[in-house]
């Protein structure tokens, strides 16, 4: 299975002694030109990992951020369809990042496994994670995506004990997704103190990286994650900032991209500061 950018962006990280940051946006949030121009902007503000969430009408594991991000790419038109347009659209101008598509079965099981496979590797995509496939049910999916050369990357839990993570870990590449904290996105903030035995725990049962999402907030909480984790992710504090700059009647990718800089200085800087 080819995981070419994903691999490579870690390694690049491994070789820099730092976290990666990854930032989570809604396709089509608010509207499709403004959500490629947020998307086009991300690197350059300090992303090294981009998740690009498609919308759908019923994502039972988000907080009320992402939920109404959700429903604003739905009015804005934005179909599994039109999130791999975008996505081929971002991929004509990098050739780099990492980008991994983020949502749920019911819109890829209409489009149909292998067709969605086919296409999400030529748009340019490079992993996905579906939040409401358990591994037990992801065979079918499984084979599409290695058939595709897309990297199917899982989440692990607080609940996960090891048993469990030796079946998370079975045909997952790329890295692996920890979620820090128990209920939706965007509800509690995630603790360092309890996050880093999971994450050597799901390293150890993966041999992948792992990245940390659901709970980073605030610049000083993605750095405490980014020291004991291989990647931080932030999501709703970033669509957040689009539900504010449309109450503001101002565009929105200069207030996302302000805070995806200060979420990656965060990230980038809190390894050096801690062997200062």
């Amino acid at each position: 299975m080819t995981t070419a950018r994903i691999d490579a962006r870690f390694a690049a990280l491994k070789a820099d002694s730092r976290a990666g940051f990854v930032a989570y946006v809604m396709a089509g949030d608010p509207s499709r030109d403004q959500s490629l121009d947020i998307l086009r902007g991300l690197p350059a503000a300090g992303a090294d990992i981009i998740e690009l969430g498609f919308p759908f009408s019923d994502p039972m594991a988000e907080g009320p951020p992402i939920q109404r991000a959700a429903l604003r790419g739905l009015r804005a038109g934005l179909t599994l369809k039109g999130t791999l347009d975008l996505a081929r659209a971002f991929r004509e101008g990098d050739d780099h990042t990492p980008l991994i598509l983020m949502g749920y079965l019911n819109p890829i099981e209409t489009y149909g496994y292998q067709a969605f496979a086919r296409d999400a590797a030529a748009s340019g995509v490079d992993g996905l994670i579906v939040v409401d496939c358990p591994p037990e049910e992801a065979g079918p999916l499984s084979d599409a995506l290695d058939a595709a050369q897309v990297s199917l990357i899982r989440l692990a839990t607080p609940t996960s004990d090891d048993a469990r993570l030796k079946v998370i870990a079975e045909r997952t590449s790329g890295f692996v997704y920890y979620v820090s904290v128990a209920g939706v996105t965007g509800v509690k903030e995630a603790q360092a103190l309890s996050v880093a035995p999971a994450v050597e725990r799901v390293r150890k049962a993966s041999g992948l990286p792992v990245a940390v999402g659901f709970g980073v907030k605030t610049p000083e909480r993605a750095a405490e994650i980014a020291r004991v984790a291989d990647a931080v992710v932030a999501g709703s504090v970033l669509v957040d900032e689009v539900a504010a700059a449309l109450e503001a009647n101002e565009p929105p990718a200069p207030r996302v991209l302000a805070k995806v800089r200060a979420l990656a200085g965060a990230v980038r800087g809190a390894r050096v500061t801690e062997t200062v």
